[in-house]
């Protein structure tokens, strides 16, 4: 791996390369939205953020599913709207998530937003409020 692709890894389950599938509720947890609805939560969140909104992973085919990956055993401790799905362990589910390499090939995941040193995750709270604004 060379340093440029290190040093822009935040956390040590992004893969180097491709992409690899990771146990919601150990180094995540993830709510699940798709669609339409998913990206109108991504693209408000993000505009609400400047921009800066943590991790959101997209799939690029199926139910073209978006994943919001907060810290562990948090996605449980919300009431989430019909649309969107908890994936965690505290949630009871076993549930794994795609999570694509920061750079080079990955598809068909990508991120809508990337993690950061300053945004580790998406803020639960925030995701809440966001969802249930949008599927009023």
């Amino acid at each position: 791996m060379n340093s440029e692709t290190s040093s822009l890894r935040v956390h040590d389950w992004i893969p180097a390369t491709g992409h690899a599938l990771r146990h919601a509720g150990i180094h995540f947890d993830a709510v699940r939205i798709e669609g339409a609805l998913g990206e109108q939560v991504a693209y408000d969140l993000m505009q609400f953020t400047d921009f800066r909104a943590g991790p959101i992973v997209r799939e690029a085919t199926g139910g073209r599913f978006l994943y919001f990956l907060l810290p562990p055993q948090t996605a449980g401790l919300y009431t989430w709207p019909v649309g969107a799905r908890a994936l965690s362990r505290r949630a009871g589910n076993l549930a794994y998530v795609g999570v694509p390499a920061l750079v080079g090939y990955t598809w068909p995941l990508d991120w809508r937003s990337r993690p950061t040193s300053e945004v580790p995750f998406v803020e639960g709270d925030l995701l809440h409020e966001t969802t249930e604004r949008a599927v009023r």
